[in-house]
């Protein structure tokens, strides 16, 4: 309203090179949206319709309720101090998961399991700081003992 009030005490032509500035901001900006649409569109992988199940490697089960609740005193805090609030533990585990059990691209994460950069951000970091190595003690099966019969 301020603004809007300071424009209408400025001089005719002080108002015209607002008005034209405006108008040129905004075309500009539609313009860098559509390149910027067009320029993620090239980047983001093919997804098909009809994908695949995801593969399921050995070793590593689909988590379970019991394995969450394994897993979640090893994750550092769910709700940080500051900020935004964060993308569930839980879907964040899994959709590491689907990437380990898929090899697939961190693009490729289907949208269920959030924003795939929050994923994988959080798998780097989580990696740097030694949580995953802990959650995989957790989530790998023990080694099987063969009895030998020589």
């Amino acid at each position: 309203m301020r603004r809007l009030l300071h424009a209408l005490s400025e001089s005719e032509p002080q108002q015209a090179r607002r008005l034209h500035w405006s108008h040129f901001r905004r075309q500009h900006q539609a313009r860098a949206q559509c390149f910027h649409r067009l320029r993620r569109a090239r980047q983001a992988p093919a997804v098909s319709v009809d994908s695949p199940a995801p593969l399921r490697l050995l070793g590593i089960a689909a988590l379970t309720d019991e394995s969450w609740e394994q897993l979640r005193p090893l994750l550092p805090p769910q709700k940080p101090q500051t900020g935004r609030p964060a993308v569930d533990h839980r879907l964040v585990v899994e959709g590491i998961l689907w990437v380990v059990r898929t090899g697939s691209s961190w693009r490729e994460l289907p949208e269920r399991f959030g924003p795939w950069s929050t994923v994988a951000s959080r798998y780097q970091r989580w990696v740097k700081e030694g949580v995953w190595a802990r959650l995989l003690h957790v989530l790998l099966p023990a080694e099987p003992s063969f009895a030998s019969s020589a």
